[in-house]
């Protein structure tokens, strides 16, 4: 895929998963998903939540009244649980409003407003222009997680390569070996999901990396 913007990358991220979500039986969405512990119910009720939270950071921006991403993170595990529970068509339409929702705010802002300050759910203080990065971030690496047969391979190549800088950022200097094979399949590996054909330059065993995001 060529070039995009974060913008870009939350629309074209929302689409994998409505186009993963339309494909679901009840029985598939019960499914486990990639991730250890959820099902797919479990990765679209984050994500549907997800959506509202950086919503709140939206209106933040947008009226300059200080609204954080979460209550609490325990009110953010409690929606995710919450949301687990629902029925596939309920869950999918939560998803579907809550990014359409997101994307109309988003589009509503204007250039002075992108620039105000926001606090992340982590304690970040970003500009608002953070959020489409951190909003295509979940609703691309999460369409693969759905298990639905896309892989790192299936997403913007800017996005990996932005993705991978964030990674390495965070993971610290020196976490991470000097790693060889396919760029999609590094990131992958960097994230901490199932990844062939990674392996580190000098030929010692790759370390076992936890899942990130």
């Amino acid at each position: 895929m060529g070039h995009t913007t974060p913008l870009g990358w939350v629309e074209t991220g929302t689409a994998l998963c409505a186009a993963a979500l339309a494909g679901l039986s009840e029985g598939d969405y019960a499914a486990p998903s990639a991730l250890p512990g959820w099902t797919r119910k479990h990765v679209v009720a984050h994500l549907a939540a997800n959506a509202e939270a950086i919503g709140n950071l939206v209106h933040w921006a947008r009226t300059g009244e200080r609204t954080p991403m979460y209550a609490s993170p325990r009110q953010r595990a409690e929606d995710i649980e919450k949301g687990s529970r629902l029925d596939g068509a309920e869950l999918t339409r939560w998803f579907t409003a809550s990014a359409a929702r997101l994307a109309a705010g988003m589009a509503a802002l204007s250039d002075e407003e992108w620039r105000t300050e926001v606090v992340t759910a982590q304690g970040r203080t970003v500009p608002a222009s953070e959020t489409p990065y951190m909003r295509g971030r979940e609703v691309l690496v999460h369409a693969v997680d759905l298990a639905v047969g896309l892989t790192f391979a299936d997403l913007p190549d800017d996005f990996l390569r932005r993705l991978e800088a964030d990674i390495r950022a965070r993971r610290g200097t020196g976490a991470v070996p000097e790693l060889v094979g396919p760029h999609a399949d590094v990131v992958a590996y960097l994230a901490g999901r199932p990844a062939t054909g990674v392996a580190t330059a000098d030929g010692s065993p790759l370390p076992v990396l936890p899942a990130w995001l």
